[in-house]
């Protein structure tokens, strides 16, 4: 490779890098006020807090949330949702979840080398969440509810939206029957879906450096410290360590 040829490649290799979070830029959806009216603390009384969990594989984290608070809080769902207890959120490479798995060798290429489009996975769920993921690692925090607004605004800025602003389906969920919303954000390394999950944490008001946020421990390391303060409740089976 000729030496101007392998500066430009260097070049473009850290202009991408510099994407490694997922634009902050939200798109105006028609117009409907959170409905904060359960929120509003009386006289002398601090805002009260909602938990909220984060799930991981090895490699790959998601986030749970009450599905009512993020309604009232403004997130758009998509029509004909339901209304469940608690939703699964995560992102991640189109392809990978809608074909359940990357399977040819130029497909992974695709997904580890260039931007591809992506997905974010909404799943419902009525049971306790360590029932609901029980193979998952799994911690849990207490935030304040009113940080639900942050958070239903980033949520709603990675799907693509239709003309009435409800986010639109590309296909079903790999678990819990859910559903796939086509995200306006394109997927590739090292912008993961462990970088969306710190971007969702870092709307309730956490800290997350994206740079040390790639792989799953290294995010969960980061929620762990005391500023954070992600607790962790369940090690992935019916055992405690």
């Amino acid at each position: 490779m000729s030496r101007p040829r392998a500066i430009g490649l260097g070049a473009s290799l850290l202009l991408t890098a510099c994407g490694i979070r997922l634009p902050d830029a939200p798109i105006p959806l028609p117009r409907r006020d959170p409905d904060t009216s359960r929120f509003i603390p009386g006289p002398g009384k601090t805002e009260p807090e909602i938990l909220v969990w984060l799930i991981s594989d090895e490699l790959h984290t998601g986030m749970v949330f009450e599905y009512q608070w993020l309604i009232e809080s403004g997130f758009r769902p998509p029509l004909g949702f339901g209304q469940p207890k608690y939703v699964t959120l995560s992102w991640g490479d189109r392809t990978a979840y809608v074909e359940k798995g990357l399977h040819s060798p130029w497909k992974v290429f695709k997904a580890l080398f260039l931007p591809t489009p992506s997905v974010m996975e909404l799943i419902p769920a009525n049971w306790n969440v360590t029932e609901v993921c029980p193979h998952q690692r799994i911690w849990r925090k207490s935030v304040a509810r009113d940080r639900g607004k942050d958070l239903a605004a980033f949520l709603n800025d990675c799907s693509i939206h239709d003309a009435t602003g409800h986010p639109i389906t590309c296909g079903s969920s790999s678990w819990g029957g859910g559903v796939l919303l086509e995200s306006r954000h394109v997927y590739f390394i090292p912008r993961v879906c462990n970088i969306w999950t710190g971007q969702a944490i870092e709307s309730l008001g956490g800290t997350i450096h994206p740079w040390q946020a790639m792989f799953a421990n290294d995010l969960i390391r980061q929620a762990e410290m005391p500023h954070n303060g992600y607790e962790q409740i369940w090690w992935g089976s019916a055992e405690t360590p």
